[in-house]
């Protein structure tokens, strides 16, 4: 016979698979928007860039819907400790990827202002590389808390380090390019936004991953980096 305590217990874990899985519905549709929108600014394609700044509405749509479960979940169930934890960490998670769905979307609306032809700016032919690296971190961390891995969050942290550099190397390339040719300023401004964009992406990753980190071990990632230190 079932207990009124298990029974909430396997409602809980029911709710809790259910805000994992909107999590990572989110997190997907902020990848692809990565993906959609660099593929539209390497092709020049208008369409495709309109059908990303669309698509946004549904990522708002889902973190609005992890906003209503959340609530309920800390009004009805009252978790304590760690399940808390993991409630918190997801509707804060949830407007993270909201966000990146918004720098999608924002580099979505330069494309028809960046020229793609034979003799477009060398810069564009790195940003990809650097919208991968920053979608990677989306999708790992995302991993990380869907199995509340914190070895696997830290370690998306460490790779922001790799895109901040990537974005300082765009960066001295572009505004170099600026000055040796001052009548693609504006064009060459809207790639440095784009630069910027991603660079931002992985910021709030890493941003993720910290709150994956608390959530998982109830410890924050400075504060455990400074006790390993002291040990030592």
């Amino acid at each position: 016979m079932t207990t009124g305590q298990e029974h909430t217990v396997k409602a809980f874990d029911q709710d809790i698979g259910q805000l994992r899985g909107l999590i990572s519905q989110m997190g997907g549709l902020a990848e692809q928007a990565i993906a959609d929108a660099m593929t539209a600014l390497q092709r020049g394609d208008a369409v495709l860039a309109r059908q990303v700044r669309a698509k946004d509405k549904a990522i708002d749509a889902i973190e609005a819907e992890v906003e209503r479960l959340a609530v309920r979940v800390i009004a009805l169930r009252a978790p304590m400790a760690d399940d808390l934890r993991e409630v918190v960490a997801a509707l804060k998670i949830a407007a993270v990827i909201e966000r990146i769905g918004d720098y999608a979307k924002n580099i979505a609306k330069r494309v028809p202002l960046i020229h793609t032809g034979p003799d477009r700016i060398e810069a564009l032919s790195i940003l990809p590389a650097m919208a991968m690296l920053a979608s990677d971190m989306v999708r790992d961390v995302l991993d990380a808390f869907a199995r509340r891995d914190a070895d696997a969050a830290a370690e998306v942290c460490q790779r922001d380090n790799a895109l901040d550099d990537f974005y300082n190397s765009i960066f001295r390339v572009l505004v170099t390019f600026m000055v040796e040719n001052p009548k693609v300023i504006g064009e060459v401004a809207h790639l440095l936004f784009v630069a910027k964009n991603l660079e931002r992406i992985g910021d709030h990753a890493t941003n993720v991953a910290e709150m994956v980190f608390f959530a998982a071990t109830g410890r924050y990632m400075g504060d455990a980096d400074a006790g390993e230190t002291g040990g030592k």
